[in-house]
């Protein structure tokens, strides 16, 4: 019997991300549960008295597992874990619209999502109106008696923009449709999203949960009734996670209470360190006093997050000698590993931007989204200080 909360009930979510999920113990069990690689699991029929599992279902042993501790940590009734972060965005969807239904979603969206509401769900009848969320009266504007769904992110990517929930929510229920949220950048350690009215809390667990940049995976937690309905379409459409993957998200999850707190505290060194360094236009975190978002974020985040970005002098070129300089820091299209990863969005996460279109979500060229890792903060300076030289260095210099 796996309970979604700890053995003798509501605990901090240190103890939650440790034990929540975890079998009643008992003389001789292993105290990690095994990766269980079956693929199905003896059954004769309903009289057995349970359940048909079948790995593709999402009730293996190990998916199962996550998925109730991922739903202790969020404060919600169930979770799901599945194959990647656009799995489980796109699950949820579908799972709440089809033909001839409609989503209201912020401007301010993971390029992929983006993609996903505006050239792939036309296709199958679904609209989308995107609204400047910083606007509190779009919501309400928007939503249609056909809306479904109306879709948040929090805090943005790679922007770092951090918006009020409440005009969406309220937007939401005037209509009937689910809130969602991508909370990725926030994790469950800087913001429980099912306390603010959010109906499907969203992860790319690839990043933050998982950890160790080892693992492709996504997780939705949110009622019993929701969770079947995009069960249901994974199971459609494939999306399960493997059992040993789960295994390994699980083993992420254990120790990211500790995992946030060192991404938080050294985050917010390195962008107030940035701040005096020259070469940098402009610095974006939600913990320093000049973010647009900084009384909002410390209202509603209990951390300003792991990330940093930054606008290099120079544009485009020197971003990209600013990248190709680094020696500790890994240039790389992901975040929220133990290791600090650098990307330019206008190359990965937003390619398919035009560059006018990123700049009206404040990315313009020479821009670098910065995920800082758990190495020394010292180290991290003297790495990025010798990026940022060989960035503003003339072309021609660098390369004589």
């Amino acid at each position: 019997m796996r309970n979604h909360g700890t053995r003798e009930g509501k605990h901090g979510p240190a103890t939650q991300a440790v034990h929540a999920g975890q079998p009643e113990p008992r003389p001789g069990a292993p105290v990690v549960a095994p990766i269980v690689r079956s693929s199905t699991f003896h059954w004769a029929g309903p009289e057995d008295g349970i359940d048909l599992l079948y790995s593709r279902y999402g009730n293996n042993p190990n998916q199962e597992s996550v998925a109730a501790r991922v739903a202790a940590l969020e404060g919600t009734d169930d979770a799901l874990a599945l194959a990647s972060g656009m799995a489980a965005i796109s699950m949820t969807l579908l799972a709440a619209a089809g033909q001839g239904d409609h989503i209201v979603a912020s401007r301010h969206l993971y390029g992929a999502t983006w993609a996903l509401l505006s050239k792939e769900f036309p296709r199958r009848g679904i609209t989308t109106t995107f609204v400047d969320p910083g606007d509190p009266g779009a919501w309400d504007q928007a939503v249609t008696p056909d809306t479904r769904v109306v879709l948040v992110e929090l805090p943005t990517n790679p922007a770092l923009r951090v918006f009020d929930i409440e005009p969406a929510c309220r937007a939401a229920r005037g209509v009937g449709a689910i809130l969602a949220a991508d909370v990725t950048f926030a994790t469950p350690m800087n913001i429980r999203a099912a306390e603010h009215g959010v109906d499907a809390v969203i992860h790319s667990a690839t990043k933050y949960l998982g950890g160790h940049s080892d693992l492709i995976a996504g997780v939705v937690a949110g009622s019993r009734g929701l969770i079947r309905r995009v069960a249901k379409m994974m199971k459609l459409y494939g999306g399960s996670i493997d059992p040993q993957t789960a295994w390994l998200l699980e083993r992420g999850i254990r120790t990211l209470p500790a995992r946030m707190e060192r991404h938080n505290r050294s985050a917010l060194a390195l962008a107030e360190w940035f701040t005096g360094v020259p070469g940098v236009r402009r610095v974006i975190h939600p913990g320093l006093p000049d973010h647009p978002d900084h009384v909002l974020a410390t209202r509603m985040l209990n951390g300003y997050g792991g990330m940093v970005s930054i606008v290099l002098d120079g544009g485009g070129a020197a971003a990209d000698r600013f990248s190709a300089a680094l020696r500790l820091a890994a240039p790389a299209p992901s975040l929220g590993g133990v290791e600090t990863l650098v990307s330019q969005p206008r190359h990965t996460s937003h390619v398919d931007l035009s560059p006018s279109e990123r700049d009206e979500l404040g990315i313009p060229d020479g821009f670098v989204r910065i995920s800082v890792g758990l190495e020394d903060v010292a180290d991290l300076k003297a790495d990025f200080s010798r990026a940022v030289a060989a960035a503003t260095r003339p072309a021609a210099a660098v390369t004589a």
